[in-house]
């Protein structure tokens, strides 16, 4: 199965209201673009093509040093802001070779849907292959569409086309399936249907949603597979981003709590998706856990303790203590109320069970 991307992160998100470009606003201490990028692992892509745009030199920067070695990240720049269809043309160019032949899967997504799974996006994949499909869409049904492009079907159940909130007539407004702007995609068939593409819209600009219009009226099969709303809705604003911020959190509390994590109260527990936790670990209310913390077996941290970039060894105590890229060693003992300055060590004194702190090598 041979599967390229473009992630779509152009945008310069306004209403997040933010002087940081919004693909690199943080959910659960890793950049939505990174939540996306990171959804593609099951599909194991020869290439991802990132489209940047807005703050386009610090996405690059930031995928580039974080990006897995799996996603073949290339870049390609959308200078001028002229719709998504316009981008996803740019993000072919990322492609070696002609599209007119090559009749691999393109899978095109924005960089603003940190919830996706991976799991979906194998599904869409596989039905998009099965099924001989020029294009499938993951939808989603909501109960208030507002905003998004509805999915009008035809008698058979195929897609026909999608309209756009604004584009739509009344009737087309009562639609409450839409598309999530998620799509797999023949390339040899892509790349043609972009070419056709014209800004008679709202907005002026090229739409990809019109692509599937396009390949309808050349005879072409439209697929579509739903998935959650919850899972598909993006990131627009800092409301958003708290919401997004909340399934992510839970989702990675209830990983760790089914892998041997002991966790008093999992609302007041914060986890990055980035810490690695060992097993028969206690967690106590108000425990915060960043960035490339690594925690050992048996451990108990908290209540009220916060660690960024620490390794915390097997069998230790961490309580009421905040720690930056410090080491606790096996069976320390740290707090209450300790703070572990960058640099520092926590060595356990197997005589009196005290400790001491002193700067690493």
């Amino acid at each position: 199965m041979n599967v390229s991307a473009i992630v779509l992160a152009a945008g310069e998100g306004t209403r997040m209201r933010s002087s940081r470009p919004k693909p690199l606003h943080l959910i659960c201490g890793r950049a939505m673009v990174l939540h996306v990028i990171h959804a593609l692992e099951q599909l194991d892509p020869d290439r991802t093509a990132i489209v940047v745009g807005h703050g386009a030199e610090q996405v690059t920067k930031k995928v580039q040093l974080l990006a897995p070695d799996w996603a073949n990240v290339a870049f390609v720049e959308q200078v001028n802001q002229k719709g998504t269809g316009d981008a996803a043309a740019i993000g072919m160019t990322a492609f070696p070779g002609d599209d007119y032949d090559d009749e691999s899967t393109i899978v095109v997504l924005p960089g603003d849907t940190p919830l996706l799974r991976p799991e979906t996006l194998c599904e869409l994949v596989e039905t998009h292959i099965a099924n001989g499909n020029a294009a499938t869409l993951l939808t989603s049904v909501m109960d208030d569409p507002t905003g998004y492009g509805r999915v009008i079907r035809k008698s058979n159940g195929q897609a026909d086309r999608i309209v756009e909130h604004r584009d739509a007539a009344p009737d087309e407004l009562d639609v409450r399936e839409v598309c999530t702007s998620i799509y797999a995609f023949r390339r040899d068939l892509l790349g043609p249907a972009l070419r056709k593409l014209t800004t008679d819209n709202a907005q002026g600009e090229y739409y990809l949603t019109e692509v599937i219009s396009v390949l309808g009226q050349m005879g072409h099969r439209i697929g579509c597979v739903q998935a959650p709303a919850g899972e598909t809705q993006g990131v627009n604003d800092r409301w958003q981003l708290a919401l997004a911020e909340r399934e992510l959190r839970a989702r990675t509390n209830r990983q760790w709590l089914l892998n041997g994590v002991t966790m008093l109260d999992p609302r007041q527990t914060f986890i990055d998706v980035t810490v690695s936790i060992g097993q028969d670990v206690t967690l106590y209310p108000g425990t915060i856990l960043q960035g490339s913390t690594v925690i050992g077996d048996g451990t108990e941290i908290g209540p009220d303790t916060r660690l960024v970039d620490c390794a915390v060894g097997s069998g230790a105590t961490v309580e009421h203590t905040v720690g930056h890229d410090a080491e606790v060693g096996t069976d320390a003992v740290v707090g209450p109320y300790a703070h572990l300055p960058a640099g520092s060590s926590v060595i356990a004194n197997s005589t009196t069970g005290a400790f001491y702190t002193a700067p690493v090598g």
